[in-house]
């Protein structure tokens, strides 16, 4: 089966090239698409938060992997690549949940999404509190580690 998609917008920001940390202090903007009316941006500001999902364009293939440690650390286990985050995944598509700062048009200003510069948007959606976990979140304590300077 082969499942064609087209991007909605393109990420704008200031980071160039894929970098594991830091990512807290980024503000990207996404660009609507030329075939995307700016009608499809109503309301979104009644939002406090969004899910982007996008496209790692700029991933090699070759860099595939089903099982590694994550950021290839020693002092974490080998897992599956369903058990991670990491963008060299079978289906290179990405998942974050952003923050909304503003509209202004065919524009909209984001805070916590880890994308690059060009990257190309897959779907945008609202965050409702319904949709979050209903019981509390389990993961392993080297999620804590690996992720404590992500955001800073």
């Amino acid at each position: 089966m082969e499942i064609k998609l087209q991007p909605v917008g393109t990420v704008k920001t200031s980071r160039k090239s894929p970098v594991d940390d830091q990512w807290g202090s980024i503000i990207s903007e996404i660009e609507l698409a030329e075939h995307i009316p700016s009608k499809a941006f109503e309301r979104i500001t009644d939002f406090s938060h969004l899910e982007i999902i996008y496209f790692f364009d700029q991933v090699n293939v070759k860099d595939l992997v089903f099982c590694a440690r994550p950021r290839g650390n020693p002092n974490y286990p080998p897992m599956g690549i369903f058990a991670q985050r990491k963008k060299d995944r079978p289906n290179p598509i990405g998942l974050c949940t952003v923050e909304l700062l503003e509209r202004t048009g065919r524009t909209i200003k984001v805070r916590y999404l880890d994308a690059l510069d060009g990257t190309p948007v897959l779907d945008i959606k609202p965050v409702f509190k319904e949709f979050q976990p209903r019981s509390g979140v389990l993961q392993p304590a080297w999620v804590a580690d690996l992720m404590k300077k992500y955001w800073d």
